[in-house]
């Protein structure tokens, strides 16, 4: 049983120590134990949404990393010597070997754990006793205080453990404590009770709210300045943890708020006010230039592994020195951009906007609903002019153009998806994205295809590898030209299949959604 008790609860707790029923008695357990937990999990809530919660608990024996499913049952623990106490924020791949990080790696991925709650606990015990003075059952009082995301007291928390072989007799105690006054079922963990207190939610992310919610009629004007002012939202909330240099995510997600702000600009600036959007496009191509190296970077690292896994003329080995230099590279970028981030520039831009943006006003009478059917289907037909044009003789370019293209077709569609249908919408973007997928692992294996090279023409320069590293890379290269033309042999088909006609219909349909 579960239970939370009203206010302070010593009226309740005296009446249990105190009165019996049926034949039951209560005896103090000892005295009350302090536990300090800290509730770990990713900024994006990873852990929560596949049902898992992880916390550390310090309390009077050795400290630990427990981890549970959502109805409480443990499901791994890891004991932790005070003086290795792990600091976080930390990568999964930083956590003690053993079977709670092989739990929790796969689920949190390449995103940091941090402390998303943190409380301290006096934490009581009574005994059940039958009428032969027997243990049947033992009730944990948690009385809890949150200490972190904001201060707040939670009502006793009662947890009844039957003792093995008194099962039945356990019920009539939780019967007992049922019928008390001020003592109501509990619902949800504990760490949903702190949220509960502190008047929050897990779950939510800050500056990940859901997608910007339309009305048709809304005119076009107010309408973007609200979706731009959810992104600049994304990009701020994103922000310290890049410039802390948490996990890569943080960089990446601020990344997507700065290009998709990027794309409304050009493509949908014309429904702001005269002279916004040409006032703030270059700062915000400033923005995206500036966090390109790390970002770049940052993929050849995620992606290292896979690249040495295939090697067979060369060991990984043999490619340290590649990866030493990748690291000092990532290192170099990083600083200039947490310097780019700390800025005034950078500063005066964030403030600027969000008042340029609050200050927009309706333009004529363009409704957000006609915004998107005029903005969509441009794109649609530029990506499907771009494509059509594209030949087995056509360079990289060609191929780079239509990526282009088709990002900004996504970026609409997605920017305006409450107009939509849900079930049109996702499989529009579905059958976009599949194209995407193709047209991206061209992509990158030819961008990467020629850092690599620049980067080995360095290493070369400086006498910072040897033969097997060079040849190592090249090898990798080679890979990469192999991955390169894999997509192109599948790019005909992708988009045959993007500009067939039913894939049209669905794309041109979306338009008409939303003037539904």
């Amino acid at each position: 049983m579960l239970g939370e008790v009203a206010g302070a609860g010593s009226h309740v707790l005296r009446a249990l120590a105190a009165t019996g029923s049926d034949g039951l008695g209560w005896a103090n357990g000892g005295s009350a134990r302090t536990i300090r937990r800290t509730w770990l999990d990713t900024f994006d809530w990873r852990l929560y949404r596949a049902g898992l919660t992880l916390q550390q608990v310090i309390g009077s024996g050795q400290p630990q990393l427990l981890l549970t499913d959502s109805g409480g049952a443990v499901l791994a623990v890891e004991r932790l010597a005070a003086a290795s106490r792990p600091r976080w924020p930390r990568l999964a791949a930083q956590l003690p070997a053993g079977p709670l990080q092989a739990a929790v790696a796969p689920v949190v991925g390449v995103r940091a754990l941090l402390p998303v709650a943190r409380a301290i606990s006096k934490v009581g015990e009574l005994q059940a006793l039958n009428e032969d003075a027997k243990t049947i059952a033992r009730l944990a009082v948690d009385r809890m205080a949150v200490t972190y995301p904001a201060r707040a007291s939670v009502p006793a928390r009662l947890t009844l453990v039957p003792v093995r072989g008194y099962q039945g007799q356990a019920g009539k105690v939780d019967r007992a404590i049922g019928t008390l006054p001020g003592v109501s079922a509990g619902h949800g963990s504990a760490l949903e009770a702190a949220f509960a207190a502190a008047g929050l939610r897990p779950g939510d992310q800050p500056g990940k709210s859901a997608a910007v919610r339309l009305a048709p009629e809304q005119p076009a004007a107010t309408a973007l300045a609200a979706i731009l002012t959810a992104l600049l939202d994304s990009m701020e909330a994103n922000l310290p943890g890049t410039v802390r240099d948490i996990d890569t995510e943080f960089l990446h997600d601020l990344r997507v708020a700065v290009r998709w702000t990027r794309s409304a600009l050009k493509l949908c600036g014309d429904a702001l006010p005269a002279g916004l959007a040409v006032e703030f496009r270059p700062e915000f191509r400033w923005l995206g230039d500036l966090t390109t190296p790390t970002r770049d970077l940052d993929v050849f690292l995620l992606g290292y592994e896979r690249m040495t896994s295939r090697l067979v003329g060369a060991s990984p080995a043999d490619l340290i020195p590649f990866r030493d230099y990748l690291a000092a590279s990532r290192t170099a970028a990083y600083h200039q951009l947490a310097a780019g981030l700390r800025s005034a520039r950078f500063g005066r831009l964030r403030s600027n906007w969000r008042a340029a943006l609050a200050g927009v006003r309706p333009v004529g009478r363009l409704t957000v609903a006609e915004l998107a059917d005029i903005k969509i289907a441009a794109a649609h037909r530029g990506a499907l002019r771009t494509g059509r044009k594209i030949t087995a003789s056509s360079p990289p370019e060609s191929l780079h153009d239509l990526r282009k293209r088709c990002k900004e077709l996504r970026y609409l569609v997605e920017m305006f998806g409450s107009l939509h249908d849900p079930a049109r919408l996702s499989t529009a973007v579905r059958e976009l994205k599949a194209l995407q997928d193709c047209l991206g692992e061209f992509q990158d294996a030819q961008v990467q295809r020629a850092e690599i090279a620049s980067m080995a023409a360095q290493l070369l320069d400086t006498r910072s590898a040897s033969a097997p590293t060079l040849l190592g890379m090249g090898e990798i290269v080679a890979g990469l030209a192999a991955r390169q033309s894999r997509a192109r042999a599948q790019f005909d088909g992708r988009f045959a299949a993007f500009a067939g006609p039913g894939s049209r219909a669905r794309m041109g349909g979306l338009a008409r959604t939303s003037r539904a």
